[in-house]
């Protein structure tokens, strides 16, 4: 029973304290209820202002870095493109001149051929002559 003593005092002593509380808060407020309120609502409005015009400024900063972002993106295309095309000229130059200097080997070829041919056919000739003139019979002359 004794708990239940301390225990409604105990309360009891929280209500009062809560009372006074609520009595020094409206005695020392600075405004009205009425002020209070319209100046919590009139905060609200403004940070809600606010939010909305930073937001407005952030939207516009990303799509500034946004077109920023596709012009650094162009650039970089159109310079691929240059090297992509100096890349290609110069494989058409190392072509070109690989299948210039195949048809010099080629000339060469057949020039060496041809002289060969010709060595080969004088060479053939002399043999022919001197095999004619080697099987004749002694005193009779070349064989035509």
């Amino acid at each position: 029973m004794a708990d239940d003593n301390n225990q409604a005092t105990a309360f009891g002593w929280f209500l009062a304290g809560l009372g006074l509380g609520a009595l020094v808060g409206i005695l020392y407020a600075p405004k009205s209820g009425r002020e209070t309120r319209e100046d919590i609502v009139n905060t609200a409005k403004d940070g809600t202002e606010y939010v909305r015009v930073r937001a407005r400024e952030v939207a516009d900063q990303a799509g500034q870095l946004v077109e920023k972002g596709k012009g650094q993106a162009a650039e970089y295309v159109q310079k691929g493109r240059e090297q992509a095309t100096q890349y290609v000229q110069k494989g058409k130059e190392v072509v070109d001149r690989s299948r210039a200097q195949w048809e010099d080997f080629v000339d060469r070829g057949k020039g060496f051929v041809n002289d060969q041919s010709v060595k080969v056919a004088a060479a053939v000739d002399a043999g022919k002559h001197a095999y004619q003139e080697t099987s004749a019979a002694p005193g009779e002359g070349p064989v035509s």
